[in-house]
């Protein structure tokens, strides 16, 4: 069996506009969501064998918060810049490419491409998945090389707007 988390990178800032897309940092509500949708995978002790993320500012910075919340060491993360502009068929590409001894994976990255490729592996239809939102999908495979479409089962899709009244 193996485990997949969709993590979109939290809120950012557009109030530098000088700054290219890749230097956008967290704002205010990104920088209270990313811990407390840390906080909501640490209730429920999920800690991922492997987390791979886009290298982006506002990603790096939601996958080291998520990661110090749930006792991952941040110097363990991988950064991949194509998950950056990846598309769907890329991001499954990088899935698909892990080792067998990892069991449960978590790619932290942007849309819309993080919500096509869950609808592409699960008959769970996300019409998009909102910033810090976590789409936790389940496949009944040995190895990632396995992984097909609509072949995962959504165990959970959760985000901070269930939490928090947003202006």
């Amino acid at each position: 069996m193996k485990t997949l988390y969709l993590v979109r990178h939290a809120k950012s800032s557009w109030k530098d506009d000088s700054l290219d897309d890749f230097e956008r940092p967290l704002n205010k509500r990104g920088q209270r969501d990313a811990p407390f949708m840390g906080d909501k995978l640490k209730e429920q002790k999920i800690i991922p064998d492997l987390v791979i993320s886009s290298p982006a500012k506002r990603a790096k910075s939601t996958a080291k918060i998520i990661a110090k919340k749930i006792g991952y060491d941040p110097d363990d993360i991988k950064w991949k810049k194509k998950i950056y502009d990846a598309f769907t068929e890329d991001l499954l590409k990088i899935i698909r490419d892990q080792k067998k001894d990892i069991d449960s994976l978590m790619l932290v990255g942007h849309n819309p491409e993080l919500t096509s490729l869950s609808n592409y592996l699960t008959d769970f239809r996300i019409y998009n998945i909102p910033t810090t939102g976590i789409s936790c999908i389940r496949f009944y495979c040995d190895t990632w090389e396995e992984v097909q479409p609509k072949a995962g089962e959504q165990v959970f899709f959760d985000y901070p707007k269930r939490y928090f009244k947003t202006k």
